[in-house]
Parts: structure tokens; C-alpha cells; sequence
């Protein structure tokens, strides 16, 4: 990296929108900043992965604020700064370090999968609680084959915890892609892999402007 690297300005996100599972409508959700609501996507749904990360979001009740944080390649090794929108930092470091700080203030793990819808266009997907568990059970044996075939959410599964009642997404492998949607993936990958050389590791990535600013569900 030359000096006048140091002054180029960093590129925004490419994600078109960023996805959550809404338990309650046991479909994927995003807010629409034109529409100023939340809107539905309804199942079927399908998409491919690009990259995954971790990060941390969640809701703050001093400030009446969301959270959010840095997204990091490696969650056991690379620092987190972990944000209130309207309240400032509430803590800095590796998340086993400060989890116990930041969960006491309404803070959550969630993995980000940043992803190809089949329309082109890159997407960030947010899992938290047991939907983060069922993306770990899917993909545990068979990572290598998200690298050439489309992820397929067909329908939810209802669960329960205690008197909650709750849903999380049934993932499945849909198909593999085409030529033509492979060169479209690593097109995708190159800007996101652009996208987020131009930060450090502890700097935060502002996804924020994707994300609905609402207090989340449980599960």
C-alpha cells in the first residue's frame, strides 16, 4: 500500500438491503428506507453465499437506540467496537472478553452472511439465536458446497423455548448455479472483497444505514 493510499475514501456498502428473520411472520425481512417500513420476503426464498462474518447488534435500552459493531473474519481473535447509535461506545475488544459487558447491555452475537440473490444483486443476511444454530447445522458438514449451489429457505420450523414460541429458517440446498450466475458471484466477491480491504480490522463498518432500527425479537 503506497502513502496515498491512506487518503483514497472508502467505497459504501454494496448491499442492496440487509435481511433478518422475523420469527413472528416466519419469513426474512427488510426495512425499506423510500417505504419507511418493514417488508416481507416471502418463501420461497433463495440465495448465494459470497462471505460470511461476525458481528454483534442488539437494542439499548439507556439510549432507546439500536447497536451495532465492526464485522471481523475471525470472532476469537479479531477486536470488536461495539456502538449505540445514539449512545457511543459501550465496549472495545475481543467479544469473549467483553460478551459478558455488552450481552448485560442488550447486545447479541449474530453472523453476517453477505450474499447473491438470484435477481444479482449482493445482500447482507443477519442470523441471530437459534437461526444462527440452524445455519451452523446446515452448513457442518457440506461448506464446500456453498461455494456452486444456491441456498433454498422453503419453509420455517416452529420452536419452542419455556412458554415462548418462536420459528427459524429451514435451510436446504436449492440447486447449482449457472456459468452465467458464477460470473456474477465472483464479480460480487471482488467488490466485496474491495469493500472491506478498505477498512481494518477494528474499524467499524457502517451497516448500519441497512438495518432496521427496532428492538428485536428473542429468538
Amino acid at each position: 500500500m503506497s502513502r496515498k493510499d491512506e487518503f483514497k475514501s472508502v467505497s459504501s456498502n454494496p448491499a442492496t438491503k440487509s435481511l433478518e428473520w422475523k420469527s413472528d411472520l416466519k419469513a426474512f425481512s427488510y426495512y425499506d428506507k423510500e417505504k419507511g417500513e418493514n417488508v416481507a420476503v416471502p418463501l420461497p426464498f433463495k440465495f448465494l453465499v459470497l462471505k460470511e462474518l461476525h458481528t454483534v447488534k442488539g437494542w439499548h435500552d439507556k439510549s432507546q437506540s439500536g447497536i451495532y459493531a465492526n464485522e471481523v473474519e475471525w470472532i476469537g481473535k479479531d477486536p470488536l467496537t461495539v456502538k449505540a447509535f445514539k449512545g457511543g461506545v459501550i465496549a472495545k475488544g475481543i467479544y469473549k472478553e467483553i460478551k459478558e459487558v455488552i450481552t448485560a447491555q442488550g447486545s447479541h452475537y449474530s453472523r453476517s452472511i453477505y450474499c447473491m440473490l438470484s435477481n444479482g444483486d449482493i445482500a447482507n443476511i443477519q442470523l441471530k439465536g437459534s437461526s444462527v444454530q440452524a445455519w451452523g447445522d446446515f452448513t457442518l458438514k457440506s461448506r464446500a458446497r456453498l461455494s456452486d449451489e444456491w441456498v433454498g429457505v422453503e419453509a420455517a420450523e416452529e420452536m419452542k423455548k419455556g412458554k415462548v414460541d418462536y420459528s427459524v429458517p429451514v435451510f436446504k440446498y436449492h440447486q447449482p448455479i449457472s456459468k452465467e450466475d458464477d460470473v456474477k458471484a465472483e464479480d460480487n466477491y471482488k467488490t466485496l472483497k474491495d469493500y472491506f480491504e478498505g477498512y481494518l480490522s477494528d474499524k467499524v463498518v457502517e451497516v448500519a444505514e441497512l438495518v432496521e432500527i427496532g428492538e428485536p425479537l428473542p429468538f
